[in-house]
């Protein structure tokens, strides 16, 4: 576990960032335990079956976020490892409005320049988890706010690009797209993008049922890949639940 986090910090976040789903999820539980012996309509068994399945889901979703941020060695950062990046004397980090890997970074690649880009927009991104987040967390040091559609530094003077659990929350797909040839136009001829994602996929949605829409599929992500003109050099799981596509220039 990395010493720059507490203890279980991955799963202790997502509960009070969205504590409103779980105090919800437990209430409707209650409230049908409570009404099975009050109502002869519906019988009792089907309600303690449904409150069941309600208590399940959301243990087995904390249990897989247990696992991937917290268990799994994610903030380790030592599954970078099998990505070859090189050497490198530039990169960035690209975070959604909530930071949590850029003093990893920092640490793990000391003496090369991190700029960290931020581009959230309260407009576009109305997640009450990341204002709630945004709170408890302070931006990393000299963070540059961005749009997504403008970043702003020069053509070909970086050597990678970060984006670990960020991308997916630019939901519109042209505006991915353009976002990804904004990255792309500051690399340079051999720099790499890595992206690290959930998948909508069997796996996440075996962990998080109807909160895998929240992630996108890997038939979007390789879409807006090949309209960015960027071509997949290496492709890992980090879990079952994570995925990370490295990318250069086609």
């Amino acid at each position: 576990m990395d010493t720059l986090r507490k203890p279980f910090q991955g799963v202790w976040n997502i509960i009070r960032f969205n504590w409103h789903f779980y105090v919800l999820s437990t209430g409707l539980a209650m409230a049908l335990l409570y009404l099975r012996s009050i109502q002869t309509v519906i019988p009792q068994e089907y309600m303690v079956f449904a409150a069941f399945v309600i208590v399940s889901i959301t243990l087995i979703s904390l249990l897989a976020s247990l696992y991937v941020y917290d268990l799994s060695g994610l903030y380790s950062l030592k599954w970078m490892d099998r990505l070859a990046l090189g050497k490198m004397n530039s990169m960035v980090n690209v975070n959604a409005g909530f930071d949590e890997t850029s003093e990893l970074l920092a640490r793990r690649y000391q003496g090369v320049k991190l700029s960290v880009l931020d581009f959230y927009n309260s407009k576009k991104h109305t997640e009450i988890s990341i204002k709630r987040a945004r709170k408890a967390y302070p931006p990393y040091p000299n963070t540059l706010s961005i749009t997504t559609d403008q970043i702003p530094l020069e053509d070909n003077s970086v050597d990678i690009v970060f984006a670990i659990l960020s991308a997916h929350e630019i939901r519109n797909n042209n505006e991915r797209m353009a976002f990804f040839k904004e990255l792309k136009r500051t690399l340079k001829a051999n720099g790499k993008i890595v992206v690290t994602e959930h998948l909508r996929d069997m796996p996440n949605f075996l962990a998080y049922t109807i909160g895998f829409f929240h992630f996108h599929s890997k038939s979007t992500w390789l879409q807006t890949f090949r309209n960015a003109d960027l071509t997949i050099s290496k492709e890992i799981k980090i879990t079952p639940f994570l995925t990370t596509f490295v990318l250069e220039n086609a």
